[in-house]
This record gives C-alpha cells, sequence and structure tokens, in this order.
C-alpha cells in the first residue's frame, strides 16, 4: 500500500541530510556488468574518492567552488590531473559525476521519481547488523529518472540515511546495486584530506 505523504520517509531523509555536514563510507557498487569498491569522503561538498577496485590506488578529489576534478591514476606517482566533473573518464561506471555523488543527490533523484509514482514501505530488515526500512519508489506507468524507473531502498531507522540502494530500469532489469558499509556521519575530517 503507498504510503501518506505525512508518513514519507524520502521527505524524513533529505530533511535529516539536511544536518549532515560530513560523512566517510565505504561504497561497494556493481551491476551485470562492473564492480567498484571505493572508501569515500564528503564535507561540505567537497569529495574524496579512494579506489579499491577497479583502480586500485587512484584517488580523486572535487574542489565544489572550483567546480573541478584532481585525478591521481596511481598511488606510486606524484602526477595529478586535473579535470572538470563532466569528463567521462570520472564518472562512475554507472554513469554518475562526481559532483553528483553524494547521498543528497541519490535522495534528490529518488524524490524526483516519487513525484511521478508511487511510494511503499516494504518492511523492516536487518542489514549487516544495522536496522533498517525498504522502502520501494516506483514512477507511474513508463515514468523515469536518468533512465531509473525503480528503487529499492535500505534506510538507517536511527538516521533514515540510505545503506543500500538498488536501482532498476523499466523492464526491471538491474542498473546499479549499491551497499554503503560503515557509514558515518560527522566524523572530523581535514581540509587537506580533499586537497591533492
Amino acid at each position: 500500500m503507498p504510503i501518506a505523504s505525512r508518513d514519507n520517509p524520502i521527505a524524513v531523509a533529505l530533511k535529516n541530510y539536511e544536518n549532515v555536514r560530513t560523512y566517510q563510507v565505504t561504497l561497494r557498487s556493481r551491476s551485470d556488468h562492473f564492480t567498484e569498491e571505493i572508501r569515500y569522503y564528503y564535507k561540505a561538498g567537497y569529495v574524496r574518492m579512494e579506489f579499491s577496485k577497479p583502480f586500485h590506488g587512484a584517488i580523486l578529489t572535487y574542489n565544489p567552488l572550483k567546480k573541478e576534478v584532481r585525478l591521481k591514476p596511481l598511488q606510486i606517482l606524484d602526477h595529478v590531473v586535473t579535470l572538470s566533473p563532466d569528463n567521462a573518464l570520472v564518472k562512475s561506471s554507472a554513469g554518475h559525476a562526481v559532483n553528483e555523488s553524494d547521498i543528497g543527490s541519490l535522495l534528490g533523484v529518488v524524490a524526483k521519481l516519487q513525484s511521478n509514482g508511487q511510494t511503499y514501505i516494504v518492511g523492516d530488515e536487518d542489514l549487516s547488523g544495522r536496522q533498517t526500512l525498504l522502502v520501494r519508489v516506483s514512477g507511474n506507468g513508463d515514468f523515469t529518472v536518468r533512465g531509473i524507473h525503480r528503487y529499492d531502498l535500505w534506510l538507517d531507522k536511527k538516521t533514515y540515511l540510505p545503506l543500500k540502494a538498488v536501482s532498476y530500469d523499466p523492464a526491471e532489469g538491474l542498473i546499479e546495486e549499491v551497499l554503503m558499509d560503515d557509514l558515518e556521519i560527522d566524523p572530523d575530517l581535514p581540509d587537506h584530506l580533499f586537497n591533492l
């Protein structure tokens, strides 16, 4: 049964995210065509990604004021490349740009899908020892946002922030599954972490 707007867990998640200044998480994403593992750091729009898979040792930072990405492709070299966040070289395997890679961007896409769709609470689930609420958002008819017709989200019951997100196309084919391990909200992250 669709949830009422007053009981909207996506709205709660978006509201809670407004208070998040920093977070760190290990992202494990996969589809039928790729697998990625990234240690991800976020601070007020600044992003740092440390890659384990597929480009082990690569480091990427994003500066929202300069709107630029700095990429160190190999850990053993000091060479750093400056790129636009729209450059295909620094987009994820699923096509996400680094400046739209944070939890708030994910929730924004879900909210757009929800605006012309239905939201269901599937139930409570344990996810790696954390209590979550499984929420499904599906577009009406063939409505999609960025090619996504359905999202399944496992929201942490304390923060309502996602710990897992799975997206599907209109044919119910898997687009991407993202597991957010060890999500820590508001850790003390030094500014220099976001410089390369």
